[in-house]
């Protein structure tokens, strides 16, 4: 897998078997507030699983017992099972709009997952995630130590693009199969028509002669006609 890192920071992957991926990683600020979330989410989890316990175990060895097995498990348990099972998003992440993956791109899987938040206690040192924020401002990954180790990153999640709905013409059918390539081209021109000058959007239907048939303004209303058709599923 090659992987580089572009001038605008995103980080371009190429998979073995051919696919591109674009990944942003997520720096420290983002990050800690991701963090202070999924604290107080958690100290409000305990705080509640704390008052149902008094009721049910009024012997107070026993609820301090029980109490300290829950405090132990959701602390470690609650990122790994969200990360897991919630796409790779803790509450926290989720509402910064950020995602753990493998280096690779993929999502992360229990031994990932459970490495980096034990190593959590490393980052920790020597107080306040100190040796985790230098690693993250050395790292140009923003990684920290966790990280580093289970071979995982946190990115920014990529969203999801909505496609304007194509009016300008009534829809036809496509003469022949396209391509998926060639088929968001042919949307991408469609949706940006409107903002490129009318000389331009010609030029550019001119080249889909083949696909049209027609050249001019003639190619550029059935370009439209086309994508319209395309957008509406015909």
């Amino acid at each position: 897998m090659g992987e580089r890192l572009m001038l605008d920071g995103r980080l371009a992957l190429t998979t073995p078997e051919g696919v591109s991926l674009a990944l942003t990683p997520a720096g420290p600020g983002l990050r800690g507030f991701a963090w202070a979330i999924d604290f107080v989410v958690w100290v409000v989890s305990v705080s509640i699983v704390s008052m149902l316990l008094s009721f049910v175990f009024p012997d107070r060895r026993l609820y301090q017992g029980v109490f300290l097995l829950c405090l132990f498990v959701s602390y470690w348990g609650y990122p790994v099972l969200c990360e897991v099972y919630a796409s790779g998003r803790t509450v926290g992440k989720r509402a910064m709009g950020l995602e753990v993956v493998r280096e690779d791109g993929l999502p992360v899987g229990w031994r990932e997952s459970a490495t980096r938040n034990l190593l959590l206690a490393a980052d920790f040192l020597p107080f306040l995630y100190a040796a985790g924020l230098v690693c993250m401002l050395c790292d140009t990954r923003f990684r920290r130590l966790g990280d580093i180790v289970a071979g995982t990153q946190v990115v920014y999640r990529p969203k999801p693009r909505k496609r304007s709905a194509v009016q300008s013409e009534q829809p036809v059918p496509l003469p022949y199969t396209l391509t998926p390539e060639q088929q968001r081209a042919l949307l991408d021109f469609a949706e940006r028509a409107p903002r490129l000058p009318q000389s331009r959007c010609i030029e550019l239907a001119d080249l889909a002669e083949p696909l049209t048939g027609l050249r001019g303004e003639a190619s550029l209303r059935r370009l439209k006609a086309l994508a319209a058709g395309l957008m509406g599923g015909l």
